[in-house]
């Protein structure tokens, strides 16, 4: 056999070495151990003996929501963020305050020497007074495993005046206390108080409230402490995932609220009148209102057909006409005050795929008093059978219509473009959308733990890291009727010019519930945030290190291969019970909303901007005053003396990035889509996943031609070494012969 068939051989070994070894298994950390601690449950492991298992009793106060107008907070709440606080807390109070903006009229606002403030600090476990204590500083703990989006929502409802749902004057018309298996000592937690000290504001008892107890509070053994009086509702108490219909009813009429902050508007076209929307002269079609269309859709979204005469949409009938027709159906007259909105709507298309839906702006100001139109976004694709998901993101800071156009392609088509249950709000909109269809199908199929587990496809951040999330269709093994959620950053192809590991960036994953009202959805989320020092548990390699580091290969289901770095997240994301009881699942689909965003600039001080009053009362300790992710306060209140504005006036961003200021500068969120995104400080350079899979195949060459060439110049040598020695053994021979003579 020759030399060159030799390294053929011998790089063909080495190749199935490489690429045929068996791959390590991904790693995911639980950061809550696997379990869904409950605030009392994780208070009662710190050992703390606190009013109602959460509450600091500074100046006791009759049981109420509250009662005095004394104990009531101004409508915009100045607060403090402590640098105690974890930085993944930080990131969450401030989603915290946008969900209390979109659903009421409470704001938030950096403390600028105001007399009273709320404190948020990291302290032992999750508490907070009730109702405005009047004493200037008053602390909010949201201790380790506290930072959860419903946790954080309960505490400061505790602070905005709310005791616990259980303690009302009615309660035993509707749960039945089970005294015997209380913990002894525990027994005052489950006092109730009539209604001459106790206001429910008129409001029915609420076993979904985000303040009541769960069944297993302060139990003594296995059994339960409450047991609801309709049996349906035992797994629906303590729920930890958002505002309840009556907690907003509650909280609104306390303070009084007409109207929500950044909520806009809402239509699901259930009314004839169409939430005020008009069909345009400028067009030759027309939208209908319809309930069904025979080549779908065959339901409307809202109802999804379960409710007889009820379940309307608006169609625009691309099967007649000429190409080009047009249908245009504009908004109500909005007022924005943030400067960024967040459309969202679902859209079927049972027509061409060169059929297409723009949706624009029609702006009013001054110099164009009649407006002037502006294109937001064009969506095409192919017809499909089934209501999808779109967000749209606006950045629009004068009075404004949003407008819908169908236009009529030049294929043939049996149906059309319909549109159902559309919100804006002035939210930023998530950065990318995971749909996940038959789901029924995969919870009754999916075994447990690993091998039931599903990975999204690849997304990117505005930073330009690449990332993954998994979903445990059905929990682990021990315990497999919960899901579980997992964040991973991959291989990408930025990762040469990206900071490792990977600092301060948050990601969050949001499981929606998809009722038709933004005001009304209890939609699950977890976020993870990337410490730069976190070290993983069974090494000493950073947990957030480039992937290529310390991760695993993987592979897409194209069969590209990549490396998974290490997950984070919970085995405990959500009970399947508490996954039936809302609309997360809704024509058999599941929507996971995900996000990752810069939150370093968190870790930084920011000073005061204006000068502090004699009688207001300093924090004790270190603090971080911030401004939220996204802006200022909606509200207008007394303005600082140095005004920061909410966005950019003149915006240095390039492809259509959106500029915010942070820390008094202006910083570009660029755009990122499925398969792209933008980078670079004006949002200048552009990747997409077709770079990536370049690079890694330039990469496999590049590993086969330098395997090639050293296996090539280790058989040379090899072939020298052998000639050499045969030589020698030549040499000696004829020595030998000599000798012998």
């Amino acid at each position: 056999m020759g030399w060159f068939s030799v390294s053929v051989l011998l790089t063909w070994f080495l190749l199935q070495v490489v690429w045929s070894r068996p791959s390590p298994e991904t790693t995911e950390i639980d950061v809550d151990g696997g379990i869904d601690q409950d605030i009392f449950d994780i208070n009662e492991a710190l050992g703390l003996d606190l009013f109602e298992g959460d509450i600091k009793l500074d100046r006791m106060q009759k049981r109420s929501s509250i009662i005095g107008d004394n104990y009531r907070w101004p409508h915009v709440i100045p607060y403090v963020l402590d640098d105690s606080l974890e930085m993944n807390a930080k990131g969450l109070i401030l989603k915290a305050f946008e969900q209390y903006r979109l659903k009421t009229c409470i704001d938030f606002k950096p403390w600028e020497g105001e007399e009273n403030y709320i404190s948020v600090f990291k302290g032992s476990g999750c508490w907070s007074s009730v109702g405005n204590q009047q004493e200037g500083l008053q602390q909010l703990s949201i201790g380790a495993n506290c930072d959860r989006i419903g946790t954080i929502q309960h505490e400061f409802l505790h602070a905005l005046g709310f005791w616990h749902e259980q303690s009302r004057s009615d309660r035993d018309d509707y749960v039945s206390i089970v005294w015997d298996n209380i913990q002894p000592g525990k027994d005052h937690n489950f006092l109730k108080y009539n209604d001459t000290t106790s206001d429910s504001l008129n409001v029915p008892y609420d076993y979904t409230s985000v303040m009541h107890y769960s069944q297993n509070a302060f139990r003594n053994g296995t059994e339960p402490t409450i047991v609801t009086n309709i049996p349906d509702f035992m797994d629906v108490i303590g729920q930890r995932m958002d505002f309840s219909d009556c907690d907003l009813q509650k909280l609104n009429r306390l303070y009084n609220c007409s109207s929500s902050l950044s909520f806009m508007d809402t239509c699901s076209f259930e009314l004839e009148n169409i939430c005020g929307m008009i069909q345009s002269s400028d067009d030759n079609s027309d939208w209908q209102r319809l309930s069904q269309v025979p080549a779908g859709p065959n339901t409307d979204h809202t109802n999804m057909g379960e409710c007889e005469d009820s379940g309307f949409f608006m169609h625009f009938n691309t099967s007649v006409g000429v190409e080009g027709s047009t249908a245009i159906l504009e908004s109500r007259i909005l007022y924005p005050k943030r400067g960024f909105q967040c459309l969202q709507f679902y859209f079927y298309n049972s027509g061409h795929e060169s059929d297409r839906l723009y949706v624009w702006v029609r702006e009013y100001t001054s110099a164009h008093p009649n407006g002037t139109l502006r294109l937001i976004e064009e969506i095409k694709g192919s017809p499909v059978t089934y209501w999808q998901l779109h967000h749209v993101s606006l950045n629009v800071t004068s009075k404004f219509r949003v407008v819908f156009q169908g236009m009529r392609g030049r294929g043939l088509s049996n149906g059309g473009l319909s549109i159902d249950d559309i919100n804006l709000s002035e939210t930023q909109c998530p950065h990318h959308v995971w749909h996940i269809r038959n789901f029924t199908h995969l919870l009754n199929t999916s075994p447990a733990g690993t091998a039931g587990t599903i990975y999204s496809p690849p997304f990117y951040s505005s930073k330009g890291y690449a990332f993954q999330v998994s979903l445990q269709v059905n929990g682990t093994t021990d315990n497999p009727f919960n899901l579980g959620m997992y964040l991973y950053l991959i291989s990408g192809a930025n990762d040469d010019h990206l900071q490792w590991p990977c600092a301060w960036q948050q990601g969050t994953m949001i499981l929606l519930d998809q009722h038709p009202d933004i005001r009304q959805r209890m939609s699950n989320q977890r976020s993870i945030t990337t410490d730069p020092l976190q070290l993983s548990d069974s090494s000493s390699s950073y947990l957030w290190d480039r992937p290529d580091k310390v991760g695993s290969i993987a592979s897409f289901s194209n069969g590209t291969t990549f490396m998974r770095g290490p997950g984070s997240g919970t085995s405990a994301f959500l009970t399947h019970q508490r996954l039936r009881s809302r609309n997360f699942i809704k024509e058999d689909s599941v929507y996971i909303l995900l996000t990752m965003e810069d939150i370093s600039h968190l870790l930084s001080t920011q000073p005061s901007t204006t000068t502090k009053p004699a009688t207001a009362t300093k924090p004790t300790t270190s603090s971080t005053t911030t401004t939220p992710i996204t802006t200022a306060s909606v509200t207008q209140t007394e303005k600082p003396e140095i005004e920061v504005p909410d966005f950019c006036p003149d915006n240095p961003c390039e492809n259509d990035g959106i500029c915010v200021i942070v820390d008094r500068a202006p910083v570009c969120r660029c755009p990122a889509g499925d398969n792209w995104w933008y980078m670079g400080e004006k949002c200048e350079r552009k990747g997409s996943t077709e770079e990536n899979t370049i690079i890694a195949v330039s990469s496999t060459i590049a590993v086969f031609v330098v395997m090639l060439i050293v296996t090539i110049t280790t058989a040379v040598c090899l072939k020298k070494k052998y000639s050499r020695g045969k030589e020698n053994r030549e040499t000696l021979t004829l020595e030998e012969n000599k000798t012998s003579f």
